[in-house]
């Protein structure tokens, strides 16, 4: 008999898949007792009386081409999916000059593509891709969008810019501001100097008391008093500084629970380690601070994204707001057109906010197998 002994460990299989029949994944879930097959069968006769109409009005008995709104205006006509495809470019651009409509395409093309290269998992070199849309788009899309005579770009207004490109602009930048602001707002809360966290404490307190339209009216009228009038920022500043403040403030809120559920031993041992203070913070305590709340996080991200909409108050032309103006045009006047209007409203925000929560749901599962690998 022949000794053998392993010059390395054997690699780590899978686990076996379990393959479950159909019927049985069905009775689990949906009849697994009296209670839950009558809540099953409650809902599936309220989709089947929902779906039926809904099917006709937006599919079955839709407009889909027409040059007005003569033919949505007729007897047992659905949604008039030819309102939005003669308004789309309205709805996208708002009133940006349309021979130069590729530099909006440009500037959400390379921002698409960053955003795509950072949260990718198997993407590599993500710190060239952060500094690429941390600091390089800023500068490279505000020139496109607004203008550079000096590399032959002419300059367009912010009274000119609207649509979609406003709304995802908006939300954007709170976005990219909400998460390390609020960090920074939640570590400056645990602080140990006491003007830091007094000064963190009343910002974050102060903006969450106020509700987000009061905040944007402050912004857009007070901001200007406390500058000089050459500094004064342009319509369009004004309301994003206010949503990025906003949005910090609750994020903070969120980045302190986080913080709050890592035991403190962690940061400990640490220390104890070798690792200095930032170093523990940025590899020890953040990671598992920010994984504890992502619900949380992309909650607050979905909120902000609906909460775009409220920039229309301080005269900003969003997505909602030149779907709610193109509506009234008397060429294509008429209840469906209106309803039409307002559904295709809700399938862009409901598009968006699924992406979101989706992209969530994967990085959550990805980092629950992350720590079950860990602890076999």
């Amino acid at each position: 008999m022949t000794d053998f002994l392993r010059a390395a460990p054997a690699p780590q299989r899978p686990p076996p898949k379990i393959v479950r029949p159909f019927r049985a994944v069905v009775r689990e879930n949906l009849f697994a007792d009296w209670t839950s097959a009558l809540i099953t069968l409650a809902v599936a006769a309220l989709l089947a009386l929902g779906l039926g109409p809904l099917w006709r009005f937006l599919v079955a008995d839709a407009v889909w081409r027409a040059s007005d709104g003569v033919p949505c205006r007729a007897p047992g006509a659905g949604a008039c999916w030819a309102f939005i495809a003669a308004k789309a470019p309205f709805f996208i651009y708002g009133s940006y000059p349309p021979d130069q409509r590729w530099r909006v395409d440009l500037a959400f093309a390379l921002a698409a593509a960053l955003i795509v290269w950072l949260l990718w998992p198997r993407a590599k070199r993500k710190g060239v891709a952060a500094l690429g849309f941390f600091v390089a788009l800023p500068a490279v899309g505000f020139a496109l969008l607004s203008g550079a005579p000096a590399l032959g770009l002419p300059r367009v207004g912010t009274n000119l810019w609207g649509g979609a490109m406003v709304t995802l602009l908006v939300a954007l930048t709170g976005i990219v501001v909400a998460l390390p602001g609020g960090v920074l707002l939640a570590l400056g809360r645990r602080s140990d100097l006491p003007a830091v966290r007094a000064l963190c404490v009343g910002l974050i307190e102060f903006v969450r008391g106020a509700p987000l339209i009061a905040v944007l009216f402050m912004a857009n009228a007070m901001l200007p008093l406390f500058l000089p009038p050459d500094w004064a920022p342009d319509r369009l500043l004004r309301p994003l500084i206010g949503i990025a403040l906003f949005a910090s403030a609750y994020m903070a809120e969120v980045a302190r629970a986080g913080l709050n559920a890592v035991p403190r031993g962690q940061g400990e041992a640490a220390q104890a380690l070798g690792l200095g203070r930032i170093a523990t913070l940025r590899f020890v305590i953040l990671p598992q601070a920010l994984a504890a709340v992502i619900p949380a996080i992309v909650n607050n991200f979905v909120a902000l994204f609906k909460d775009t909409t409220l920039v229309a108050i301080v005269g900003i032309f969003d997505f909602l707001h030149t779907v709610d103006v193109a509506r009234v045009d008397p060429r294509w006047a008429g209840p469906n057109i209106a309803v039409t209007a307002y559904a295709f409203a809700g399938l862009f925000y409901l598009g968006f906010c699924l992406a979101m929560s989706a992209y969530a749901r994967g990085v959550e599962r990805r980092l629950a197998a992350g720590r079950h690998q860990t602890r076999m």
